[in-house]
Order: C-alpha cells, then sequence, then structure tokens
C-alpha cells in the first residue's frame, strides 16, 4: 500500500507541475523564434497603415462618385427638362404653320372668288418728242 501511496503522490506532483508549467507559460523564447514573431509584428503594422491608407481612399473615392452621382441626376433633370422644352417648342411650331397653312389657303381662296386687286404700277412717262425743226433756206 505504501507503494500505491507513493505513486499517487509522485502522480499528484507530477500533474501540478504539469499544470503549473502551462499555467504560467514559458518564458524562453529560441531566438529564431523571437525574430519570427517581431517580423510578423512589422508585418502586421506595415498591413494595417496600408489597409488605412486603402480604407481612406474608398472614403474619398465614395465621396467624388456621391458628387458624380448628383452632378449625373442633375444633368438628367436637366435633360428630361430641356427635352420636354423642345417637344413643347416643336408642337408650338407645328400649330403656327398649320394656322399660317390655313390663312394662307383662305388667303388665296378669297383672291380667287374677290376681284383681284389690282396692282399699282408706275407707269415710265411718255417721251416727248422735240418740236421738228423747220428748214430754214435763207440764212
Amino acid at each position: 500500500m505504501t507503494r500505491t501511496v507513493m505513486v499517487r503522490n509522485l502522480v499528484a506532483v507530477a500533474a501540478i507541475t504539469i499544470v503549473s508549467v502551462g499555467l504560467s507559460g514559458c518564458d524562453y523564447w529560441p531566438p529564431a523564434l523571437q525574430t519570427q514573431i517581431e517580423q510578423l509584428h512589422s508585418e502586421l503594422q506595415t498591413v494595417t497603415m496600408e489597409k488605412t491608407q486603402l480604407q481612406n481612399q474608398l472614403v474619398s473615392i465614395s465621396k467624388v462618385k456621391d458628387d458624380l452621382q448628383v452632378q449625373v441626376d442633375d444633368l438628367t433633370r436637366a435633360n428630361r427638362d430641356k427635352s420636354s422644352m423642345m417637344n413643347s417648342l416643336q408642337n408650338s411650331l407645328a400649330a403656327s404653320q398649320e394656322r399660317l397653312a390655313k390663312s394662307a389657303k383662305a388667303a388665296t381662296a378669297k383672291a380667287g372668288t374677290v376681284k383681284p386687286s389690282a396692282k399699282v404700277t408706275k407707269k415710265a412717262p411718255a417721251k416727248k418728242k422735240a418740236p421738228a425743226k423747220k428748214a430754214t433756206g435763207a440764212r
């Protein structure tokens, strides 16, 4: 029995030692591992800086995109307004042309039924003939 108690105590001490070393961690880091850890830290810092720069660029590009979208919306609205104005002007022009055509037809219809108005033409005055010279024999 003493032997089992002794083995139990030895197992208990070994378990406590392993647990305490596991919980406290090992303070020894081999130089190669320390170098690798420092390299990873510097790469992490570099990548973090690049990430920050890219995020700043993304924010700046997003602002430019929003500004351009506002301009596109404004130009689209202006284009729509100009198109409606052009359609209105074309309709107005077509109506004016129709009225002009109707008034021209009415004027020609009146002219055909009514005596055509005589155009006043200025006649050139007739040339007066110079009196014929009488031939006188004596001078």
